[in-house]
């Protein structure tokens, strides 16, 4: 049988429609995340007797969750399709928040984070929106198609932490019980709005076609190897800072509430930007874009540094999700230059089970870094990854420029 030609699967159309379903769904999967974010570790400070620097851990699993589902999401929407995957997650999503609530009605912190790691687990699927918008987009559409799913999280930020505000006193004295029952609620919605979801079966291909190339000529890439990198550097990092922010913040006299708004002022700064980054990647290309990432990054440390009042953390969270949106979507963008239309999601998964298994490391050890050395070593530990990748970034535009040269 002759192979269709991947030309015949774009539909531009069909990519703006799936983008918006998909930006709405992230809005809502993505409030979950900022939930957990948010109250995680303070949950976890309030549970735990003797060692606090396990605090973070729910943050921590929840990010392993992610790692741990990034393969098998891969292989089940492959199986299935992108629609059945992503409704099963939603369902994972809604027995995580219900076993939540359950966790902190009975002051079980193991339970807690056990529901947080499923959470994480249904995050893998909500994490290959951005390449599903993709999937029928041309060319030309595709980063927008990517930021403009990203842009969903613009009101995850909003969504998730007003939540809490809104529930966290719902069944006083039990703090926060409320926040995952409404959590659950999120996620139903979420569901309702993926059954309209609609992304055709990949092209059916030759038999020489379809099993793509192997996997190690596709990872050995510089391309490849670069975008992962910057993936993984701007995801790590921003996971690390992050997670120690709320405890921080805390530990400084600062208020449940002020760590809560300053979350969602970080949400805000990762997605916001995505209404136009697509653009700014059309227009001044994605490695640059990427580069700005990094730098913002190191800005947010740089800041961190300078103070403890509360506008310290706040403008030190929202440089934090600045750099991790162009940081990270331009990776993304990278990225889909690397694989055929038939390897696309063994890559992506691969690609995703790289970078939250290194946010997962970096999640677990703020905790403790936090508690043994301070918030200082917290921050300056962001400098030496940034000035690895902007290297790596030049390394690439260099050979490449050379090689066009030489071609």
């Amino acid at each position: 049988m002759n192979a269709v030609s991947p030309d015949s699967f774009v539909d531009d159309r069909l990519a703006k429609r799936n983008a918006l379903l998909l930006a709405f769904a992230q809005a809502l999967g993505g409030a979950a995340a900022s939930i957990v974010m948010a109250t995680g570790p303070l949950v976890g400070y309030m549970m735990l007797e003797d060692d606090k620097s396990l605090a973070t851990l729910p943050i921590s699993v929840m990010v392993l969750g992610t790692a741990f589902g990034t393969i098998p999401a891969g292989m089940i929407m492959r199986r299935f399709g992108r629609r059945a995957g992503f409704m099963g997650a939603s369902l994972l999503g809604i027995s995580s928040g219900l076993l939540a609530s359950l966790a902190v009605f009975q002051d079980h912190f193991l339970l807690f984070a056990l529901a947080c790691c499923l959470g994480g687990f249904a995050g893998a699927f909500m994490q290959q929106y951005r390449f599903a918008a993709a999937d029928t987009a041309s060319d030309a559409f595709k980063p927008k198609a990517i930021s403009w799913v990203m842009a969903g999280g613009v009101l995850a930020g909003v969504i998730g932490p007003q939540t809490v505000i809104a529930t966290k006193d719902m069944f006083a004295p039990v703090l926060f019980a409320g926040t995952y029952l409404a959590q659950a609620g999120l996620a139903v919605v979420a569901l309702v709005l993926l059954a309209f979801l609609k992304i055709p079966k990949p092209p059916r291909l030759s038999h020489a076609q379809a099993g793509g190339r192997p996997l190690s000529r596709i990872m050995t890439q510089p391309r490849f190897i670069v975008a992962a990198a910057c993936g993984i550097c701007s995801f790590a990092l921003m996971s690390l800072v992050m997670t120690a922010t709320p405890l921080a913040m805390i530990g400084c006299g600062l208020s449940e509430t002020d760590a809560a708004l300053g979350i969602q002022w970080h949400v805000l700064a990762m997605f916001g930007p995505s209404f136009f980054t697509g653009n700014l990647i059309g227009r001044f290309g994605k490695e640059r874009i990427v580069a700005i990432g990094l730098a913002l990054l190191a800005a947010c440390s740089i800041v961190a540094l300078t103070g403890i009042e509360i506008t310290h953390f706040w403008t030190a969270l929202v440089l934090l999700g600045l750099g991790w949106n162009f940081g990270f979507i331009g990776a993304t963008a990278m990225l889909t230059e690397t694989y055929r239309p038939e390897e696309r999601n063994l890559v992506q998964a691969v690609n995703d089970f790289l970078v939250f298994g290194f946010v997962a490391a970096a999640s677990f050890s703020s905790g403790a870094l936090l508690n043994l050395f301070g918030w200082g070593t917290v921050n300056v530990l962001v400098f030496p990854f940034v000035v690895l990748c902007l290297g790596l970034l030049g390394w690439l535009v260099v050979a490449e420029k050379k090689a066009v040269t030489t071609a």
